[in-house]
């Protein structure tokens, strides 16, 4: 017999998330108030709004997924006719890690040939894992190397190019699927983020570095951005990449890194090939004197 309850919690949970649904919200953000709700109902009663405020104030976690709890809940207060006092938790913004090229190609090396043009893919173009999950084989244009990417928070789509070496790896990927044109090619962000967590350990590991188990998979994304702003200064331009609908979530990556005192990798090369092979390997130009180009890439 199942618990008293029980039932009345679930049909709760599913009228909150059916109503989330008419109302346009995302597919990611629903399932991730779901997830929250359910985790709820296994510490309280959530026809009983103060035991769900007592367990959410008790609950040892940070502000900002206190606020979360509460927000998740209070959708299924409003579509279950209930009423609560919904609790004010003040989030404290973080900086997101930025990880060094280097750092990240080193996790990448040590990936599956799968899981290292995923993560290559994310590197390249800064997409959400949601993003990349909800791309079928008709969004990628393998002739020009682009891929078209609809947003997952309402955003506006883009057009994202990938580099020489990630366009490669994902032709001789998908040549070896029978890919339908609607159909998902990649896994979900659980799979991939569980994945990234993995190689990174490994490689951090192996190599004793320890400071390798900080970079978390959208840490890809945060890599990204502040690349794309170093090199272009658009703030603009790197919001409409980021497929930001805000320019405010967009403005924090123009002073995570002051430059000025990073340390560089110089390389100097004297024809075009060399240049373009530079340049492929994330290297920039800076100048030319003595019959020579002269590039470099943060180290």
């Amino acid at each position: 017999m199942p618990e008293p309850g029980l039932i009345s919690v679930k049909e709760g949970i599913f009228k909150t998330v059916w109503e989330l649904k008419k109302r346009g919200y995302a597919d990611s953000t629903i399932k991730g108030y779901s997830r929250k709700l359910k985790t709820l109902s296994k510490l309280a009663n959530l026809d009983s709004p103060e035991s769900v405020r007592g367990v959410i104030a008790r609950k040892q976690c940070s502000n900002a997924f206190k606020e979360a709890l509460a927000n998740a809940y209070d959708h299924y207060v409003r579509v279950n006719g209930l009423s609560w006092n919904k609790p004010l938790y003040k989030r404290q913004r973080n900086l997101p890690y930025i990880a060094t090229t280097e750092q990240i190609n080193k996790v990448i090396s040590r990936a599956s040939r799968k899981y290292a043009l995923i993560f290559s893919i994310l590197r390249d173009t800064g997409m959400r894992p949601i993003e990349l999950h909800n791309l079928t084989l008709k969004s990628i244009d393998l002739e020009r190397g682009s891929i078209t990417v609809r947003s997952a928070k309402h955003g506006n789509p883009r057009i994202l190019k990938l580099k020489p070496s990630t366009l490669a790896m994902l032709k001789e990927y998908v040549s070896e699927y029978d890919f339908g044109l609607n159909e998902r090619v990649f896994p979900n962000p659980s799979a991939t983020r569980h994945a990234f967590m993995r190689y990174r350990n490994e490689v951090a590991g192996k190599l004793h570095e320890p400071s390798l188990r900080k970079i978390r998979l959208y840490d890809l994304r945060h890599h990204y951005a502040t690349m794309l702003y170093h090199r272009t200064k658009d703030i603009l331009y790197v919001k409409e990449q980021l497929g930001h609908r805000r320019l405010e979530s967009t403005l924090i990556y123009t002073h995570l890194i002051d430059f000025k005192d990073e340390e560089y990798i110089v390389r100097v090369t004297k024809t075009v090939k060399e240049a373009c092979q530079l340049i492929e390997a994330g290297f920039e130009y800076v100048t030319e004197m003595e019959s020579v180009k002269l590039f470099r890439k943060r180290k």
